[in-house]
C-alpha cells in the first residue's frame, strides 16, 4: 500500500494535468478567440483614437497603442483565470461529481493548488496569445522592458483571478450566480481599472476610486514592465496584490477545509 509523505505529488500533478486538458481539448475557445477578442479591443481603439496619439502615464509622452497594449494583455490574462477557476467546483456540484474532487487523497492545499495552477497555466497561454498576435499588428510595440514587473503582476494577478474564481465557484450554485459575479462584479472592475486611460487625466472621486481597485494595480505594474513608467507606485502595487492573494488563499483553503457549500 503506497505511503503518502508530506506532499502527495502525483495526485496534485493529476489534478493539474486534468484541469489543462479540460480547457485544452476546447482551446479554440479557452485560448484563441480570448486572443481574437483581445486583438479586437486594439484595432478598435487605436483606429477610432489614433495609434500614435500621446498619452501621458507618469510624466512621461508613450503612444497610445503601446499605452493600451499591456493594459489588454493582461486583461485577458485575469478573465480568464476568473472564468477557469470559477467553473471547475461549481459544474462538480451542478452534476453531482463534486465527489471526484474531495474523495481522492488531496489535502486542502493540494487541492487549491491544482485548481490555481491549471486557471494560471490558461491565463499565461492566452497572454502569450495576445503577445504573439499584438507583436504581428503594425504600429504596435510589446517589448518587454521589465520582465521581473511583468513576471510579477502578470503571474499574481492571474492567482488572484484564480483565486477569485475558486471563491466564486465555492459559493455559486448555479452558472447563474457565477455568471453575476463576472457580469457585476469582475468586467466592471476589469474595465474601469485604467487599461484605456491614464487615471491621472480623471477627476479626483474617479481617480481616488481607481486606486483602491486591484485591478488597477495589477494593469499599472504590469504595464510598467513594457514601458518602465506607471500610473501608480510599482512596489506599493506590488505589495498590495502579494497581500489580497494571501487574504484570499486563507479564505478559499478555510472554506475547502470545512466544505462549506461542498459536503452538504
Amino acid at each position: 500500500m503506497p505511503i503518502i509523505r508530506h506532499v502527495n505529488w502525483g495526485g496534485l500533478r493529476t489534478l493539474y494535468v486534468k484541469e489543462v486538458r479540460r480547457f485544452f481539448k476546447v482551446q479554440l475557445q479557452t485560448i484563441w478567440a480570448p486572443a481574437i477578442t483581445t486583438l479586437l479591443f486594439l484595432v478598435i481603439f487605436t483606429v477610432a483614437t489614433g495609434a500614435k496619439r500621446p498619452v501621458l502615464v507618469g510624466g512621461e509622452t508613450v503612444a497610445f497603442a503601446d499605452f493600451v497594449a499591456p493594459g489588454l494583455i493582461v486583461m485577458g490574462m485575469l478573465n480568464n483565470a476568473f472564468a477557469n477557476a470559477s467553473f471547475s467546483l461549481l459544474v462538480g456540484k451542478i452534476q453531482g461529481t463534486i465527489v471526484d474532487y474531495l474523495q481522492p487523497p488531496l489535502s486542502t492545499g493540494e487541492l487549491l493548488a491544482g485548481l490555481v495552477g491549471g486557471a494560471v497555466t490558461r491565463a499565461v497561454l492566452v497572454g502569450l496569445a495576445v503577445t504573439l498576435a499584438m507583436a504581428l499588428w503594425p504600429g504596435v510595440h510589446v517589448t518587454p522592458r521589465h520582465i521581473g514587473a511583468i513576471l510579477w503582476f502578470g503571474l499574481l494577478g492571474a492567482v488572484f483571478l484564480a483565486l477569485a474564481g475558486v471563491l466564486t465557484s465555492i459559493w455559486a450554485e448555479k452558472f447563474d450566480h457565477a455568471a453575476a459575479v463576472t457580469n457585476f462584479v469582475i468586467t466592471p472592475l476589469t474595465l474601469l481599472s485604467g487599461t484605456f486611460y491614464s487615471v491621472d487625466n480623471l477627476a479626483p472621486a474617479f481617480r481616488a476610486f481607481s486606486h483602491v481597485n486591484p485591478f488597477f494595480y495589477v494593469i499599472s505594474g504590469f504595464r510598467y514592465g513594457f514601458l518602465t513608467t506607471a500610473d501608480s507606485p510599482v512596489l506599493l502595487g506590488a505589495v498590495v496584490i502579494l497581500g489580497i492573494d494571501v487574504v484570499l488563499a486563507l479564505t478559499c483553503y478555510t472554506l475547502l477545509k470545512r466544505g462549506w457549500k461542498l459536503k452538504n
